[in-house]
């Protein structure tokens, strides 16, 4: 009977795991068009910094209020680096955020008032020939 149980307890582990981490990606830009002319691919991928900081920075009162980002992600800042925008298409960005969970202990330490963020943003797209 400990047996079943343990292995239901894994199942369950497992799925909520694997919830967690799908809602860790964000796609800020993601074009399901395709179009079978283009010139080149461009991509890449950064390290950026998502964090965060409570609206009312109160030690504990923190946990409960809000909380506003501290930098600013923008899909077109890192889409002009693959060049003019009206020639991108087949545009995809997106950030992930899987290393939030564990610099979340961030948050306790500074009793909810700021939480510090290693997300990654990766971009792709293609250049339309003229």
């Amino acid at each position: 009977m400990i047996w079943k149980h343990g292995i239901h307890g894994w199942g369950a582990l497992f799925v909520s795991t694997s919830l967690l981490l799908a809602g860790c990606t964000t796609a800020l830009i993601r074009d399901d068009v395709r179009y079978p002319k283009t010139e080149a691919h461009c991509s890449g991928s950064q390290g950026v910094d998502d964090s965060s900081i409570a609206v009312l920075p109160v030690p504990v009162v923190a946990f409960v209020v809000p909380h506003a980002n501290l930098h600013d992600i923008k899909a077109d800042d890192y889409l002009k680096r693959c060049g003019d925008p009206t020639k991108l298409i087949n545009r995809k960005v997106e950030v992930t955020r899987t290393a939030c969970i564990p610099a979340g202990l961030t948050r306790i330490i500074t009793l909810g008032i700021w939480q510090w963020c290693p997300a990654s943003i990766s971009w792709e797209a293609d250049v339309k020939a003229s």
